[in-house]
């Protein structure tokens, strides 16, 4: 078993039996009194944030984690079928792994996938920006750019997002995938 001071920002460890991740860490010292640790966590399972005290030599189950990059190839019911880019071989991913950016992610696209232990996904991350066609969309009207004015558009993977007037049927545009934003059009 590891301590308290053995752990950094970005580390996973067992907490009450969940799986948290290391957000924020400080280590304190106030005045007369015992210096503890002050930690922020992440619950990897639910997203919730819990923050906890330490004492200095307090033990710990810090948990091996394993990074690898996977390329996603298809949906399949709850799960997304990704396959490792040097072995070649295939995983299920549960899509609640991803959250909310699982709409805006299609063929193709390299996923960070987290493993506990080497066996079990903890974590998926999307790239944090995508390049989408405009499947449909309302035309623009010709020089109605003075104001921030926002229409409805529809992705190719079926999402609709908000974007301004002068993005057309056809048009390629950048997606924020961790809150589904536009940011910009893309000339190809």
């Amino acid at each position: 078993m590891a301590t308290v001071s053995d752990l950094s920002k970005g580390n996973f460890m067992r907490y009450n039996g969940e799986i948290m991740q290391v957000e924020e860490l400080q280590h304190r010292t106030p005045g007369n009194l015992r210096a503890f640790y002050q930690i922020k966590m992440r619950n990897v399972r639910n997203g919730k944030v819990a923050e906890n005290r330490f004492r200095p030599g307090e033990e710990v189950e810090i948990l091996r984690v394993e990074t690898k990059e996977y390329q996603y190839l298809y949906a399949d019911g709850d799960s997304l079928v990704c396959m490792d880019n040097v072995t070649f071989d295939q995983i299920y991913l549960d899509k609640a792994l991803l959250g909310e950016s699982v709409n805006y992610i299609k063929e193709g696209v390299t996923l960070l996938i987290a493993f506990e232990n080497g066996d079990r996904a903890i974590t998926a991350e999307a790239p944090s920006h995508v390049v989408m066609e405009v499947q449909y969309t309302e035309p623009g009207v010709q020089g109605d750019t003075a104001t921030r004015t926002l229409k409805a558009a529809t992705l190719e993977t079926g999402v609709e997002v908000r974007v301004p007037l002068f993005v057309n049927t056809g048009d390629k545009i950048k997606i924020d995938t961790r809150n589904g934003e536009y940011i910009e059009r893309v000339k190809e």
